[in-house]
C-alpha cells in the first residue's frame, strides 16, 4: 500500500536532477519544449512549401523548352517529378508532426488551466452518467459540467470512460482500493505516457462507443459454409476466365452466363452479407482509438500488481490485441467497399470477394472474440487509473486516504478535509470525524454559513478514497462506507409531487441503503424541510435513530434549532457542532469553520435587508 502520508512534490515523475519537480514547472517546461518543436516545424513547413512550388514551376518551365523549344527532351520532367514526390512524402511527415506538436502544445494548455483552477467547461462532462436515482452523484457534483469527473477524466475510449464512471459510482472493496492505489502511485510520475495517451490521432467523438464491440463479439459467430465459399471462388474464377475469353474475342456471352450465375447465386446470400456488414459496421465504432490505446499499453511495463495483471492480460501467443482490432478494422472497411463503393462494388460481387470478407469477418469474432471482454477490461482499468494518476501528480499534497478494513464499527477520520472541486485559494478545510462512539453530528448555521458544502466535502472525499484516488485532506481514515445523500430535493410539477414529497422519497432511498454492505455514510441537508417544526422534529428524529440504530453514521444539516434538541436523545453517541457569519460595518463575512455547540443567531432577517426587501 503507498505512504499515505503527503507525498513529496516530486511524486515519482522521474525527471532528472536539475530539472523542476512542481507540477506547474514541469508542464511550463514541457508546454515550452512542445511550443519550440511547433514553430521549428512551422519553418521547415514553410520552407518545403516554398521548394514545392519552386519544382513546381521549375517542370512547368522544362514542359515548355521541351514542347516549343529544340534540344530538350521532354525526359529530363522526370528529374522536377522525383524531386517533386519526394518533397510531397517530407512535406506529409512535417505536417504529421506539426499536428501532434500543436496538439501537445494544447494539452498542456489545458493542464495548466486546470492547475489554476481555469478547468471547468474544458474536457468531457460525464452528462451521459447523471441518474437521478442514484445515492448521491447528484448531490455530490460527481458527473455533469464542473463535475468531479470532468476534474479527472483524462481516457480516451468510452471504455476508459464508463469504467471511471462506474468507480466514481460504486464503493470498491479495500483489497481493491489498495491495488488502484499502487497502480495510481506508480502512474503517477508518467507523463510521458499520459501525454502520448492524450495525442493519439484517432478520431474520438460522443457517438463512439466500444461497448458495441463486446456486445457484437458475444453473439454467436456464423462463418460461411465451406460449399459457399467454393461456390464463390469458382464462380468468380470463372468469371476472370470468361471475361479474358471476351477480350481475347471468344464472345460475350460465356461471361454474362456466369454473371447470370452469380446473380442467383447471391440472391440467397445478400440477406446475410448485408447482415453482417451492418452488425459489424457497428461494432467498429471506435476501433481506431481502441486499436492505438491497445498499441500504447503493449509497449508499457509495469510492476504493480493491478497493473502488470492488466497488461499480462493483454499478451497473446499471436498476434498482438492492437493488430487484431487493426485486422478487423480493416475487414469491416473491405466489407462495406463491397456494399458501398459503386466502382468497387460491381467487381467485388463478380469475383466472389464478398463471400470470403464475411467469412473472415465471422471467423475473427469466433477466434478473437472470446477475448475482447479481457482486452476492453485491460483499457478501460488503465485509463482510469490514468486520470486518477494525472490528479495525483497534480495534486501532490493531497494523500491517499487509509482503508481500515478490519474496523468493528464505522468511522470517517478527516483533518483539514477541503473540497477538491473548489479553487485551492478559496477553499476552507476543516477536521471532521464521524464514527465509533460518535455517530451523529448535528450541524446548524445561519444561511449561505457553508453548511451544505461541508456535507459535499465529506460525500466527495468519501466518493474518492473508495474508488481508489487521493483526497483533498492532510489526513483521511476511513472504514469502507457508501454514501447516501438527501440534500438537492425538488418538487415535480410533472410528477405531481411536492416538496415534503419528494424529500421523503429521497429520505426513504437513504433509510433503505443502511441495511446493505458496507456501512452507510448519511448526509442530510436540511432534514424534512417542506413541514411544519414540530413535524419535522419528530420526524426527523425517528429517521435519524433508525439510521444510527442501523449501523449507520453521518451528518445532518439544519437552521431550524429545535433540530438540534435530537442531540441531547442520543445518550453521548451524537454532538452539534455549527457556522456561523459576522456582520462588520453593514457587511456580512462567512469565515466557513466548524466550531462545537449550536448556533445563537440567524441572518435571515439581515440577508434580506441586503438585498433591498422592506422588512422592517
Amino acid at each position: 500500500m503507498p505512504d499515505t502520508s503527503a507525498p513529496d512534490a516530486a511524486g515519482s515523475d522521474k525527471t532528472a536532477e536539475g530539472l523542476p519537480t512542481e507540477p506547474r514547472d514541469v508542464y511550463d517546461v514541457r508546454r515550452n519544449a512542445r511550443l519550440a518543436e511547433q514553430r521549428l516545424l512551422e519553418a521547415q513547413d514553410d520552407r518545403l512549401a516554398t521548394l514545392r512550388g519552386g519544382v513546381f514551376l521549375s517542370a512547368l518551365i522544362l514542359l515548355g523548352f521541351s514542347l516549343f523549344g529544340e534540344g530538350v527532351s521532354v525526359a529530363w520532367l522526370a528529374v522536377p517529378a522525383a524531386v517533386f514526390a519526394g518533397l510531397v512524402a517530407a512535406h506529409a511527415g512535417v505536417v504529421r508532426r506539426l499536428d501532434r506538436a500543436k496538439r501537445a502544445v494544447g494539452y498542456y494548455d489545458r493542464a495548466l488551466e486546470r492547475l489554476a483552477d481555469r478547468w471547468h467547461g474544458i474536457g468531457v462532462s460525464g452528462e451521459r452518467y447523471i441518474d437521478s436515482n442514484h445515492p448521491y452523484s447528484g448531490d455530490l457534483d460527481i458527473f455533469g459540467r464542473g463535475s468531479l469527473f470532468q476534474l479527472l477524466c483524462g481516457g480516451r475510449t468510452r471504455i476508459g470512460e464508463d469504467t471511471l464512471a462506474d468507480w466514481l459510482s460504486h464503493a470498491a472493496v479495500p483489497e481493491v482500493i489498495r491495488e488502484r492505489q499502487q497502480s495510481v502511485d506508480e502512474l503517477r510520475g508518467q507523463i510521458d505516457f499520459r501525454e502520448e495517451q492524450s495525442l493519439l490521432d484517432a478520431e474520438v467523438h460522443g457517438e463512439i462507443d466500444q461497448n458495441r464491440l463486446r456486445i457484437w463479439t458475444a453473439a454467436e459467430p456464423r462463418p460461411v459454409p465451406k460449399w459457399q465459399r467454393t461456390a464463390a471462388a469458382v464462380l468468380g474464377f470463372l468469371a476472370i476466365v470468361t471475361c479474358v475469353g471476351w477480350i481475347a474475342g471468344f464472345g460475350l456471352w460465356p461471361f454474362l452466363v456466369i454473371v447470370a450465375i452469380e446473380t442467383l447465386f447471391y440472391a440467397g446470400l445478400l440477406g446475410q452479407i448485408r447482415e453482417v456488414a451492418t452488425a459489424a459496421d457497428e461494432a467498429g465504432s471506435g476501433l481506431a482509438i481502441l486499436s492505438q490505446v491497445l498499441e500504447l499499453l503493449e509497449r508499457q511495463q509495469f510492476s504493480s500488481p493491478l497493473l502488470a495483471q492488466l497488461r499480462t492480460s493483454l499478451d497473446t501467443n499471436g498476434h498482438p490485441p492492437s493488430w487484431q482490432i487493426a485486422r478487423l478494422r480493416n475487414l469491416i472497411q473491405s466489407l462495406n467497399n463491397c456494399l458501398q463503393n459503386q466502382f468497387f462494388g460491381p467487381v467485388a460481387f463478380v469475383l466472389g470477394i464478398p463471400v470470403h470478407v464475411v467469412h473472415r469477418v465471422e471467423q475473427w469474432r469466433e477466434q478473437v472474440g472470446p477475448h475482447i471482454p479481457d482486452w476492453l477490461a485491460a483499457v478501460g482499468q488503465t485509463e482510469a487509473l490514468s486520470s486518477l494518476a494525472g490528479y495525483a501528480f497534480e495534486h501532490p499534497a493531497d494523500p491517499f486516504p487509509e482503508i481500515v478494513a478490519d474496523a468493528s464499527t464505522p468511522a470517517f477520520e478527516g483533518e483539514e478535509i477541503g473540497h477538491p472541486l473548489i479553487p485551492a485559494d478559496r477553499c476552507i478545510r476543516n477536521s471532521v470525524t464521524v464514527g465509533s462512539e460518535m455517530r451523529l453530528i448535528m450541524i446548524s448555521g445561519s444561511n449561505m454559513s457553508g453548511k451544505s458544502t461541508l456535507l459535499r466535502t465529506v460525500g466527495i472525499n468519501s466518493v474518492m478514497a473508495m474508488c481508489g484516488a487521493p483526497v483533498r485532506a492532510i489526513r483521511l481514515r476511513l472504514t469502507p462506507l457508501q454514501v447516501g445523500t438527501a440534500m438537492r430535493v425538488h418538487d415535480s410539477l410533472q410528477d405531481g409531487a411536492s416538496l415534503f414529497y419528494s424529500v421523503i422519497s429521497r429520505i426513504k432511498r437513504v433509510v433503505e441503503f443502511a441495511d446493505s454492505t458496507p456501512p452507510l455514510l448519511f448526509l442530510l441537508d436540511e432534514l424534512l424541510q417542506g413541514t411544519n417544526s414540530h413535524d419535522r422534529r419528530v420526524g426527523a428524529e425517528g429517521i435519524i435513530r433508525q439510521l444510527v440504530s442501523q449501523g449507520a453514521i453521518g451528518l445532518v444539516t439544519t437552521h431550524d434549532l429545535a433540530l438540534t434538541e435530537i442531540v441531547d436523545t442520543f445518550d453521548g453517541v451524537a454532538r452539534n457542532v455549527h457556522l456561523e457569519d459576522h456582520l462588520i460595518n453593514g457587511q456580512m463575512y462567512f469565515d466557513y469553520r466548524v466550531r462545537p455547540g449550536v448556533v445563537k443567531k440567524s441572518n435571515a432577517l439581515e440577508l434580506m435587508r441586503m438585498v433591498g426587501l422592506d422588512v422592517g
